[in-house]
């Protein structure tokens, strides 16, 4: 029964017309902290938090055109409008951090820049803590939530993407990662017209994910199959993972037949340790082995290993609702699958009884995971994701075996 945090009194119309303003004032931090509960998903937000952070999210202020030249003047110099053949002035986009323009450059290539608010980047931290504040006054966070450690993680994410030279950094990476993908394309950093505050990147055709619901069955199952083989090879074969898994960072060309991948802000590494158990725990779940499932969430330092039998047993069920896609031996039915309402039930359990937070790397991983199969939910896909996950698996094993015997071991 009903979401995670549920509505409570503090919700009147008149506190949510508060928040909103509240938030609004730290929109990065609050949309970036909503993304993180993830609001594409009711499970864990009641109605009337869905639909404050929903406000928050349509409630982009955009820039007045001074301060927004302002900006470009500061990060790329007074002959920046020398490089572009035009320039909107109007922005077509809002991003979380920053609103996106359109400019066509000297050789006829379309451009997006995104251009970040003034500010951001200086006031994330407080940011984070008023917005901490508002969600323990009025939400009452459950304890085992480690909202606090949950929130550290967050503020360095939030750092990283106010640092558009990492980002730059990340997509140059990813583009060559998926050099010569059939499917996935990275549009290409535009360097001339790039800095800390402002990024440009090719401009990309097509739709958004939240707009192929009405393509046809096949074509769904096609692009959510490539969009979890993409989540395992930038966990097992890049260790390198792009983890918001937002409808519009995907953009699908139906006359190209390809997805335009967008937004690396988020963008982290893994270590080998951490996917060397990480992978052990998934193929445990995938095949139905409950006690390896518990002993490699031990290696992995999910648990302590002192946790009640009734946190071992949530914890387990959980991981198994999350390997049931890779356990299924035919195509597997995201349309039909409760995985969400699940481990929503499982929660209070994994709450009450835990004693130490997950990995710092779980949490946006877990978003992505998450995320990747609510994309594949909304698009009813159909697809078979065992052999998919055996073909990782037996890709790991082998890149295991030639490293250690390259290394002697």
């Amino acid at each position: 029964g009903g979401a995670l945090l549920d509505s409570n009194p503090f919700l009147s119309e008149a506190n949510a017309e508060r928040i909103v303003n509240t938030l609004c004032k730290m929109r990065g931090a609050a949309l970036k902290i909503g993304q993180m509960l993830s609001i594409q998903d009711n499970t864990f937000l009641s109605p009337e938090l869905q639909q404050i952070f929903e406000r928050v999210r349509q409630s982009a202020d955009f820039m007045p055109p001074a301060q927004m030249k302002g900006v470009l003047v500061g990060e790329l110099g007074s002959g920046w409008q020398e490089k572009v053949a035009s320039f909107e002035e109007t922005p077509f986009a809002a991003a979380s951090i920053g609103q996106v323009h359109r400019g066509v450059l000297r050789d006829g290539r379309e451009v997006a820049l995104k251009i970040q608010y003034p500010g951001i980047a200086q006031s994330i931290t407080s940011d984070v803590d008023n917005f901490l504040s508002v969600l323990k006054m009025g939400m009452m966070l459950p304890e085992g939530l480690f909202a606090d450690k949950a929130l550290q993680v967050l503020q360095k994410e939030l750092g990283w993407e106010c640092d558009y030279l990492r980002e730059a950094d990340c997509a140059r990476k990813f583009r060559r990662l998926l050099e010569g993908d059939p499917f996935f394309e990275v549009p290409e950093v535009v360097d001339e017209l790039s800095a800390r505050r402002v990024l440009s990147m090719e401009l990309v055709g097509g739709i958004p994910m939240d707009q192929c619901r009405t393509l046809d069955q096949e074509t769904r199952n096609e692009i959510c199959s490539h969009i979890l083989r993409l989540c395992l090879r930038e966990l097992f074969e890049f260790r390198f993972m792009q983890t918001d898994p937002n409808w519009s960072n995907f953009f699908y060309d139906a006359q190209r037949h390809k997805v335009a991948l967008l937004d690396f802000g988020a963008s982290r590494g893994f270590s080998k340790e951490f996917t060397d158990h990480y992978i052990e725990v998934v193929r445990a779940a995938a095949d139905g082995d409950r006690a390896r499932v518990l002993q490699k969430s031990k290696d992995l330092k999910f648990m302590t290993g002192f946790e009640s039998k009734a946190f071992e047993e949530a914890h387990v069920d959980a991981v198994m609702i999350l390997g049931e896609a890779f356990s299924a031996a035919g195509p597997f039915d995201f349309g039909s699958q409760n995985t969400t309402r699940g481990i929503q039930e499982l929660i209070p359990t994994m709450l009450k009884h835990r004693l130490c937070s997950p990995p710092e790397e779980s949490y946006s991983l877990h978003r992505k995971m998450a995320g990747s199969f609510l994309i594949c939910a909304r698009l009813g896909a159909v697809i078979p994701c065992r052999e998919m996950f055996e073909e990782a698996y037996s890709r790991y094993a082998a890149q295991k075996r030639d490293t250690e015997s390259a290394e002697g071991v």
